[in-house]
């Protein structure tokens, strides 16, 4: 028995050793896009997570993380190859901007001066319109004490998809070994205009292997943006209770799934918190695997998705084919339509004023 456990003893050191060595990040070509050479980097921590970033949309392509048995599995979805991501698809993985979720009829004023943008979701624009989701960011292996750690940087011409100024944007990715992946945007701009980027992964904790019903999610928020038919916010907020969209204690997300409209949940949730306070906000546990999932950010609110219209035309890594409610998004940002509502938390970012975001994702398993 003692030789035994001596043995297992040995085994394990050795894979932390081996996990050890292999901590760090490279990079690979991984195809073209645009005429521009496309990366894709391997970030690795000292307990074998694996997140894989593409310059291309500044995607996320790959979570791997340990169940409570130690198997590691992809919690995200996304595709196999660069291709794939240049084709249409619901965001999956990408970096949102320069305005996340949803501006009415594509339009703002910002000191009296109208501007149109690119309306390219019923009339309204979408996630800044098609842009940072789109473009290959310039990417490099940057030094950070945290962790392995990549920047990404875009800069966003003046008038690009209507939106005034010119807005140098930063996005650095870093891996942790507490198995977090930090998310930190930055942006300044030469002339006023408007930022709210947020992370549009797709989670699945149980590997992608069945539906998203049996996670079980709790959200900091006893309010949400009251919103019309077309996912817009009427610029009220109004109180969770009583509704089936309440997140406010852990609740199976297949719960209340199919009593909601839009097909699943499709809201922006308004943290217990102050603005710009780093803070965890979300938890979530998938009791198959035993893994977790907790948020912590210093923006204002989330847009909780339940990938109500992913579709079964999307054929994923390994071969698998999608279909609504094989994931979740949890979108931290400001509220959609901000820019038309006075009374949210401001977008607004003037020349000389720093754009500057944090969201931190943390994955483990079940005590």
């Amino acid at each position: 028995m003692k030789s035994y456990m001596y043995a297992v003893l040995i085994c394990l050191c050795s894979i932390a050793r081996l996990n050890s060595q292999h901590a760090g990040v490279k990079s690979e070509k991984w195809g073209v896009a645009q005429g521009k050479e496309v990366l894709l980097y391997t970030l690795t921590n000292e307990n074998g997570m694996v997140v894989k970033i593409t310059d291309f949309g500044g995607t996320i392509t790959a979570i791997h993380v340990a169940d409570k048995e130690g198997v590691f599995e992809d919690v995200v979805l996304g595709f196999d190859n660069l291709e794939q991501y240049k084709a249409e698809h619901p965001c999956f993985g990408a970096t949102i901007g320069r305005v996340a979720n949803r501006i009415r009829n594509a339009r703002f004023e910002i000191d009296g001066t109208p501007y149109q943008l690119a309306q390219n979701s019923n009339g309204h624009c979408l996630h800044g319109g098609n842009e940072f989701d789109r473009v290959v960011w310039q990417s490099k292996i940057v030094a950070n004490k945290l962790g392995p750690s990549v920047q990404l940087h875009h800069l966003s011409k003046e008038g690009t998809m209507g939106f005034p100024g010119n807005l140098d944007s930063y996005v650095t990715y870093t891996l942790t070994d507490d198995d977090s992946i930090h998310v930190h945007y930055e942006a300044t701009t030469d002339k006023a205009t408007h930022v709210n980027m947020t992370q549009h992964s797709y989670f699945n904790l149980n590997g992608g292997k069945d539906k998203i019903y049996d996670h079980i999610i709790k959200i900091d928020a006893d309010n949400y943006t009251e919103i019309d038919e077309e996912i817009i916010p009427t610029g009220k907020l109004a109180t969770v209770k009583g509704t089936d969209w309440d997140l406010t204690s852990p609740t199976p997300i297949g719960k209340n799934i199919h009593k909601l409209n839009f097909n699943g949940y499709h809201y922006n949730y308004v943290f217990n918190k102050p603005n710009g306070e780093l803070k965890e906000v979300i938890q979530v546990v998938e009791p198959k695997s035993g893994r977790t999932l907790s948020v912590f950010t210093t923006q204002p609110g989330v847009q909780f998705y339940s990938g109500n219209t992913i579709g079964d035309t999307f054929t994923g890594k390994n071969d698998i084919r999608y279909s609504d409610h094989m994931a979740f998004c949890l979108e931290t940002q400001h509220f959609p339509d901000t820019p038309n509502h006075p009374n949210f938390p401001s977008t607004l970012l003037l020349p000389g004023e720093k754009y500057d975001e944090t969201t931190i994702f943390r994955f483990g398993v079940e005590e």
